[in-house]
């Protein structure tokens, strides 16, 4: 999804496979469309979508559990990041558009969001998939994602919808009064010298965050903000806490 409708136009989010939008606006070979999951707008190109009738919509609560997924569509293999809605997982197969899509995996590699349950286990294992993945702006995926679209893509798979940008979702949830009384799985927010926010990452436990900077990884959080131990300096500037979950 793009700023603008041109190639060269700055990138501001993406679409995963399987993920709905609506056509507002079309303008050569491009259309300006609102995502169906957090209303974020943007332009792509006209070729990347496939246009549905709403009766054939589909709704699910499954997602791809593996880092990458094989697909097949009308017998052609593509791949899907994890985190790619999953339909009809009892045939592990729909159609869409005359178009005959299969997933090529097992059932173990489904994660079902409805049924999970919120802990330091399954937060670990929903984020250990991204770590080490390189930083991109307007990223959502495992092939490459921004702090936000992170913090969402994670919480997405225990059902809770977070917005785009992260100084949208310090919007979200209940206010946390400090670092010391964060817990796992709290958004911390972080400020640019302007005050405005620029950053979110998700509490671990033991004064540790993980986040999207550069890459994915962990790092150590105290009230001054994010101290990164390799550079032995803090990378970003505390703002807020807020607590999405419990």
């Amino acid at each position: 999804m793009r700023k603008e409708p041109s190639h060269r136009s700055e990138m501001v989010s993406q679409l995963l496979f399987g993920e709905y939008a609506f056509v507002k606006e079309e303008k050569d070979d491009f259309v300006f469309i609102r995502c169906e999951y957090d209303n974020y707008e943007g332009w792509v190109q006209a070729s990347q979508l496939t246009l549905l009738p709403d009766s054939s919509k589909y709704q699910t609560s499954y997602f791809t559990n593996n880092h990458s997924t094989t697909i097949s569509i009308d017998s052609m293999l593509a791949h899907i990041s994890f985190g790619s809605p999953v339909f009809n997982p009892d045939q592990f197969a729909f159609s869409v558009a005359g178009k005959q899509c299969r997933y090529l995996m097992q059932p173990q590699q489904i994660w079902n969001a409805a049924k999970m349950v919120f802990t330091e286990t399954t937060l670990q294992a929903v984020y250990q998939p991204f770590l080490n993945t390189p930083y991109l702006w307007g990223g959502r995926s495992v092939f490459g994602v921004d702090c936000s679209g992170f913090a969402q893509q994670v919480f997405k798979f225990f059902g809770v919808t977070l917005l785009r940008d992260a100084y949208l979702q310090a919007g979200q949830g209940k206010g946390v009064s400090s670092v010391a009384e964060a817990r796992f799985g709290d958004l911390a927010f972080f400020q640019n010298e302007k005050g405005r926010i620029t950053h979110v990452g998700i509490v671990l436990s033991g004064n540790r965050i993980v986040h999207a900077a550069g890459k994915v990884r962990i790092d150590t959080l105290d009230e001054k903000g994010i101290y990164n131990s390799k550079s032995a300096k803090y990378s970003h500037a505390f703002h807020s806490i807020r607590r999405i979950v419990g």
